[in-house]
């Protein structure tokens, strides 16, 4: 289907009309970009609605004030109605996502004559169960907790005051519709251990059966999923519905098209979610809660029934698992060099190419099958929970009891089955040359010359970690790159996708996002011009230093130079790459310069922010010291930041096992890991960190590097001209 000239016609009337209502001026770059998505999806198909060219992505790369939100609204919207696709929007923060629908879909509604839909999809975890609150407020007042096992699991130990309060007023807020159920929109942020209490995943969801299921703040939040033109979704949403076959949460990858904002994300995270670990001891206590609740279920399952042999199956399988377990660590502690960081007392092994020692892959392979079978009956007790709501037919157990333990055992059911996944992805073939070499030599070919790398073992490591009293051992597995995960489950079946941020080339080429996000050969890419005057607008400027940041020296000659830096500024912005250096530097300065240094750590981002914002405000000079998030993640626009200093090159940690791995494959393939991956990395994280300095078309300011590495080494040239075209300002 290419364009009609009615869609033509439609995208570019809707321009004009959101440029009219908000009386801004139309941007050379976001009309490149509106007319590359638009191309790019009128040439997905010739039969509306089946794909028929071959899998290709469309890449654009465009910087701050380019305006890319309103241009892939535009573009895509009446392309994907004409279509009969779903357009499916995912970010990778919480809040863009919560700007997408709150802000820039009814501001595009409003302005435009464009007719659809939206909706905003989270996953189930961020909406508060029903069913798990009341249980929770029940189980505070109940002193005989036999009849209550829903928070055998995780009730906290000892509440602290006025938490039955807080969960009184979550209640009414909800009974009162004053609150939707959803986390994020909570007026106070609700910490993890007390969210998990009242959530609940989808193991644990007794979905339709439930006496809530009509008052539910997850379904409430789903029922527009269905009718939505556009749902705004987030990247570990998408990876969570891809795991489970794609269609579970989110339409039919074949049935969307994708539009993934914050792309810069996506291999990362899509890295996570593959990623597996067990922290051997805590299981094994884990598996004592398990034994616990089997002995307070026994006494509601009639014996004989299907139930109570499960529940027999499960103590004995879960013994098995302890035995395997406690195998498995002894081998760990004993035969691994493990060299302890005294100062977080913890050590880290990376087992090379991801090939376990061989008495440790045995025991392994023996914790996978125990593992296995316990998945399994637990399995099996779940499905005989289950088939107790079904009212229609008799059932061995009441539902009453049912509703009690499904929860219970469906989390058990899920860690267990997490558990399993680290032991399947140790048991993996890694299918490193030296088997594939021995494997040739027994069917008798000849190896090849040159080995074939085509992708990286997974990386595989060990963790050991003491505390006062305790200590533990946590195995961990990693896919190194994401690109066949990403390929397989998402480019290859869907329908069309878009990737764009303000950051996906490294040193000025997309080879990068290539190939960690494994993009199909006939992808496209578009880097957007920016609107910005860079050279006059702004300075990078490296001053000279009497260290380099691999010299003892360093953080003293920073405490030396950062005053002369600030002075007679208002607002600057001084990042770090390590957090003990920021404590460091800051504890040194802070007595002279008291009531002007805040750093990221001194309160939560928002509070730092607004305090640096309200000093501006006031006339005050403000400086704001932060590490990688603040690099990224924040918005100063005019008078609120006008220097950025640098303090070190932003160069992965060197122990990082998963970049470790793919460095060791590099290798292995005859590369330069530091020149193919440190690097290019590098040049993303420095772009994002000098692109806090401009945040509209009449922002000014100077951004200092203090690496001098950027001048005195050979790649120094290379990241400095990746950076945008400041004016240079290089001291000898």
């Amino acid at each position: 289907m290419a364009l009609t000239d009615d869609i033509k016609q439609q995208i570019q009337q809707s321009y004009r009309e959101v440029l009219a209502g908000k009386g801004i001026k139309a941007r050379y770059g976001q009309r490149l970009m509106i007319a590359e998505i638009a191309r790019y999806m009128g040439e997905i198909t010739e039969n509306d609605g089946l794909r028929t060219s071959p899998p290709a992505a469309c890449v654009v790369e465009a910087g701050t004030g380019t305006g890319k939100t309103l241009a892939y609204l535009i573009a895509a919207i009446p392309v994907a109605k004409a279509l009969g696709k779903t357009l499916v929007i995912s970010t990778a923060t919480v809040a863009l996502q919560d700007q997408i629908v709150l802000k820039d879909l009814p501001d595009l509604k409003k302005h435009s004559k464009l007719d659809f839909s939206w909706t905003l999809a989270k996953g189930r975890g961020r909406y508060l169960c029903m069913s798990r609150l009341e249980a929770r407020l029940h189980d505070e007042g109940n002193t005989d907790n036999d009849t209550m096992p829903l928070f055998l699991l995780d009730g906290p130990q000892g509440e602290e005051p006025g938490t039955r309060a807080f969960f009184e007023e979550m209640l009414a807020s909800y009974g009162s519709r004053d609150w939707d159920g959803d986390r994020d929109h909570w007026p106070e942020q609700i910490p993890d251990d007390v969210w998990r209490q009242v959530t609940t995943d989808h193991r644990q969801c007794t979905n339709r059966h439930c006496s809530y299921f009509d008052s539910c703040a997850f379904f409430d939040a789903r029922k527009d999923l269905d009718d939505a033109d556009v749902i705004v979704a987030n990247h570990d949403l998408v990876l969570a519905d891809l795991a489970l076959g794609g269609g579970a949460i989110l339409p039919e990858p074949e049935n969307a098209l994708f539009i993934f904002d914050e792309a810069h994300h996506l291999p990362d995270k899509a890295l996570n979610h593959f990623a597996a670990s067990v922290p051997l001891n805590a299981t094994r206590q884990w598996l004592k809660q398990l034994s616990q609740a089997l002995t307070k279920m026994q006494p509601y399952l009639a014996p004989g029934t299907q139930g109570a042999k499960a529940l027999e199956k499960i103590g004995s399988a879960s013994r098995e698992v302890d035995l395997a377990l406690g195998k498995v660590y002894e081998d760990a502690e004993e035969n691994t060099g493990w060299e302890f960081n005294e100062e977080r007392r913890t050590a880290q092994w990376r087992y090379p190419e991801g090939e376990l020692p061989e008495g440790l892959a045995e025991l392994a392979a023996e914790a996978r099958i125990a593992t296995a079978n316990l998945v399994r009956q637990l399995g099996v007790l779940n499905d005989e929970l289950q088939a107790a709501f079904d009212d229609r037919k008799e059932h061995d157990i009441d539902r009453d009891t049912a509703e009690a333990w499904f929860p219970v055992i469906g989390s058990f059911h899920s860690r267990a089955e997490d558990q399993l996944r680290l032991w399947a992805a140790w048991c993996e073939q890694t299918g490193n040359p030296k088997t594939e070499e021995q494997s040739d030599a027994e069917s008798g070919e000849q190896p090849a010359s040159v080995k074939s790398y085509k992708s990286p073992a997974p990386a595989r490591w060990s963790v050991k970690q003491r505390w006062d009293h305790a200590e533990d051992i946590t195995l961990f597995s990693s896919p190194v790159l994401a690109d066949n995960l990403l390929f397989s489950r998402l480019w290859s079946r869907t329908f069309g996708a878009v990737l764009t941020s303000a950051t996906l080339t490294a040193l000025g080429r997309f080879d990068r996002l290539r190939s960690r996000a494994g993009l199909p050969e006939g992808s496209r890419y578009l880097v957007v011009p920016s609107s910005f005057r860079y050279g006059e607008m702004a300075t990078v400027e490296v001053p000279s230093m009497r260290a380099l940041p691999t010299d003892d020296g360093f953080g003293d000659a920073l405490v030396e130079r950062l005053p002369d830096l600030w002075a007679g500024e208002k607002a600057t912005l001084v990042l770090f790459t390590s957090r003990r250096q920021m404590q460091q530097v800051r504890d040194a300065l802070a007595p002279e310069y008291p009531d002007l240094i805040v750093t990221q750590d001194d309160m939560a981002k928002g509070e730092v922010l607004k305090q640096h914002c309200q000093r501006v405000d006031e006339g005050r000079p403000s400086v704001l010291f932060g590490v990688a998030s603040f690099a990224e993640g924040i918005d100063l626009p005019g008078k609120y930041l006008h220097h950025v200093v640098i303090t070190r090159l932003p160069f992965s940690v060197p122990d990082d096992p998963i970049e470790a791995s793919l460095a060791e494959w590099v290798t292995l393939r005859g590369g330069n890991p530091f020149m193919e991956i440190t690097v290019p990395d590098a040049s993303i994280k420095l772009v994002q960190a000098v692109g806090r300095l401009l945040r509209t078309e009449n922002d000014t300011g100077r951004v200092t590097i203090l690496d001098r590495r950027i001048v005195a080494r050979r790649y120094g040239q290379l990241l400095l001209d990746a950076l945008p075209p400041f004016r240079r300002i290089i001291e000898r």
